[in-house]
């Protein structure tokens, strides 16, 4: 053997014996049983070079599993996020169409309560210049609308038209200073007026005697008298009573019954003359 790796011998026929010896190992590897538990003590000492090698592709491998792995959850939470404003906003748009349903519900109830005809009518734009309280309806004078109609929603008494073109309406709501309603003391059945108050946004009883029998919490609805408002309607209900004795009339103020800030459907009613 030492001839053979000798340094003059030749580079070919170095290789040819490689070679052969090769072939003859593989040949007899595959041929002799013995040679099996020869690979096999030749394995052990192999083992960690092979784990070594072999290391850096796995930590690649690993390093590559992580990298998928957070980017496919970082896609999965921003997915997820987006999947729950859009039921959230669903969950919103089916909340405020319920309640729509819920308010058309009680509109359709009231109106079964007046007698002649009604129409449903719909907001179209609220005014809002200082101590002014007036809306538009999508109703007008093709719909039979007419000037002084009282218009109610699901609660009690909005207020009454004022002016009325082809295919509007506006209303003056009985909050406006300049509106009135004649009222009564449910408890009572005491007489009085309510007017809009342009500071409170509320209603005062005018002219109601420190002596009235008048209390929070009193209920008012409409009296029918002044032929404006139709008898019996919820107009409101006491929230104070200040009985100045140096004054010779009380400060009764109501809230309305009516949702002035929020209604979006109202109801339209016609008296028997002009239906």
């Amino acid at each position: 053997m030492r001839s053979i790796f000798h340094r003059e011998s030749q580079p070919g026929l170095r290789a040819i014996l490689l070679v052969f010896l090769s072939v003859a190992l593989m040949v007899m590897d595959k041929r002799l049983e013995a040679f099996a538990s020869i690979r096999a003590a030749l394995s052990l000492p192999l083992a960690p070079l092979q784990y070594i090698v072999s290391w850096p592709t796995n930590f690649i491998d690993t390093v590559k599993s992580v990298i998928s792995t957070h980017d496919d959850l970082v896609n999965e939470n921003l997915s997820l996020k987006a999947e729950q404003l859009l039921l959230r906003s669903q969950l919103q748009r089916l909340i405020a169409v319920e309640s729509e349903n819920n308010y058309l519900k009680a509109l359709f109830q009231s109106s079964k309560q007046v007698k002649g005809k009604t129409l449903i009518a719909e907001l179209l734009a609220v005014d809002f210049e200082p101590f002014v309280n007036q809306v538009v309806l999508n109703k007008g004078t093709r719909d039979g609308v007419y000037v002084g109609q009282p218009v109610l929603d699901a609660t009690g008494i909005m207020g009454q038209v004022i002016q009325a073109g082809p295919i509007t309406s506006r209303v003056l709501l009985v909050n406006d200073p300049r509106s009135g309603v004649a009222v009564q003391n449910v408890r009572t059945g005491m007489r009085a007026v309510a007017v809009g108050d342009s500071y409170s946004g509320k209603l005062k009883l005018m002219y109601v005697p420190n002596t009235a029998d008048i209390k929070v919490n009193d209920i008012f609805l409409s009296s029918g008298l002044g032929d404006r408002y139709p008898e019996g309607y919820p107009v409101g209900k006491v929230i104070s009573v200040n009985k100045d004795p140096a004054r010779q009339f009380a400060e009764v103020y109501i809230q309305p019954s009516a949702h002035l800030n929020s209604s979006r459907q109202v109801l339209l009613i016609w008296n028997q003359r002009n239906a």
